[in-house]
């Protein structure tokens, strides 16, 4: 008998993503008055929490359901009812946001079947509204959790066509509370009222207390989030994001709410193409404070060309993330020549494509589910000038002796993750700051004989 051949399969060694139920914590975390429960086992939630609390620096508490040998072998419903009535009796919350956990989809747990049955007439009118979400994480990174969840947050809150208001929706995705705040300021700065789902700025980067808050202040209130269906529009950064299902696009299929899908807003492009949305929602033209902010930004570009012109860089992290920065990155004389991210959604290469229509010339290369071991194998071909991307490439930044600059999703070893501006020409100032001084020390360090004027 013929011996069968055998495949060479490689493991994952560090994954260039994070776990579903993690995008999910994060995004109710967001939603004002209300506590994220993973129903899985206890070693989920800690793991989560570490990973919100070194980035953010703040308390975070994430309930679960605590799977047993003997949960998994008969099923977690008991647990999670049980979670339920603990969270409720303690918290008192507004919103439970129920994410489900590798172990719980294993063995099957029908959750909205657990609810259905979960009889919680006890609690009468302190009943929170209860949204769950399945966020395998064999199934998809830290992004699929957070944009199902925003997305299980609208379906399960928005049930009916109130008379058209005012405001519009942004889904802003993963950013920093930092852009969330700059977000804020710019619609506001166009005269139009907002809601933004989620708006974890205040909840994950809030001022410092007198006492212990159990839930802090701030996010979207559940009022809000049940008026996005009256909204004159929506907008939903995200390239890749653009062809997926999506909060922004299920609004606009139930309630003829119009989304309007750009990129993330960083550097000139891509933040013009934000702005032209909210002129046309507005009717108003960009203020003069983003015509100064533009202005200045430009001409930082013709200061710093001569320095960051030709450099390399390697982006890693979310699909979109990366699309944004190789577009930023491009647009002021950087090659991107390694784009890689964890995520699996196909689109990243169509996407760098159109937004650099010359990366196979400049030799680009896109790297699409990926972990940190085949980025570091390609990286070391391209040789690079520096990294860019979040603290989880430190390790491949020392074994090729490249600088690091942080961005992104998790900053664990360094302070200021929480308050990275990205988005908007205030966001693209401060990256091509710090971009320009950073190859400008390197050569100067690099230097025999060093300098002391640029």
């Amino acid at each position: 008998m013929k011996a069968q051949k055998k495949e060479n399969y490689t493991a994952t060694t560090n994954a260039c993503k994070l776990c579903s139920p993690l995008g999910a914590s994060l995004v109710f975390r967001g939603l004002k008055r209300s506590i994220p429960l993973l129903h899985g086992s206890q070693g989920c939630s800690t793991y989560i929490r570490r990973y919100l609390i070194s980035h953010f620096n703040e308390p975070v508490d994430i309930a679960c359901s605590n799977f047993t040998e003997e949960t998994a072998v008969f099923g977690g419903g008991a647990n999670l009812k049980l979670a339920l009535d603990n969270i409720i009796t303690q918290y008192k919350p507004d919103i439970i946001g129920i994410a489900t956990t590798c172990l719980s989809e294993t063995i099957g747990d029908d959750v909205p079947l657990i609810l259905a049955n979960y009889n919680n007439e006890k609690w009468a009118h302190e009943a929170p509204a209860i949204i769950p979400v399945s966020t395998p994480s064999y199934s998809g990174s830290h992004m699929d959790g957070f944009h199902l969840s925003v997305m299980a947050t609208v379906e399960t809150l928005v049930k009916k066509k109130e008379p058209l208001g005012d405001q519009i929706n942004l889904f802003p995705g993963m950013l920093s509370p930092a852009d969330y705040r700059h977000l804020r300021e710019i619609i506001s700065d166009f005269g139009l009222d907002l809601i933004m789902l989620p708006d974890y700025s205040q909840t994950l980067d809030g001022p410092l207390w007198s006492e212990y808050q159990k839930i802090p202040e701030g996010g979207t209130t559940i009022k809000d989030i049940k008026s996005m269906g009256t909204a004159r529009g929506s907008i939903e950064f995200g390239r890749v994001l653009a062809w997926q299902d999506s909060a922004g696009k299920l609004l606009q299929d139930r309630f003829d709410v119009t989304c309007h899908s750009p990129g993330l807003p960083i550097g000139i492009k891509e933040t013009d193409r934000f702005f032209k949305v909210l002129e046309r929602l507005s009717g108003r033209s960009m203020p003069e404070k983003y015509k100064e902010e533009r202005g200045r930004l430009l001409d930082s570009y013709a200061d710093g060309h001569k320095y960051v012109f030709e450099a390399r860089a390697v982006v890693y992290g979310e699909e979109d993330l990366v699309i944004g920065m190789a577009s930023f990155l491009h647009e002021i004389g950087i090659i991107p020549v390694i784009c890689a991210s964890g995520g699996k959604s196909g689109y990243m290469q169509r996407e760098i494509s159109r937004i650099i229509p010359e990366a196979a010339s400049l030799g680009i290369k896109v790297l699409s589910g990926v972990d940190f071991e085949l980025i570091a194998k390609e990286a070391r071909k391209a040789d690079p000038d520096f990294l860019i991307g979040n603290s989880k490439g430190y390790k491949l930044a020392c074994e090729i002796k490249r600088p690091l600059i942080r961005i992104g999703f998790p900053v664990h070893d360094r302070l200021g993750g929480a308050r990275i501006v990205h988005v908007g020409y205030r966001g693209a100032q401060q990256l091509f700051d710090i971009i320009s001084n950073l190859i400008i020390e390197k050569k100067q360090d690099s230097s025999p004989v060093g300098y002391t004027y640029m």
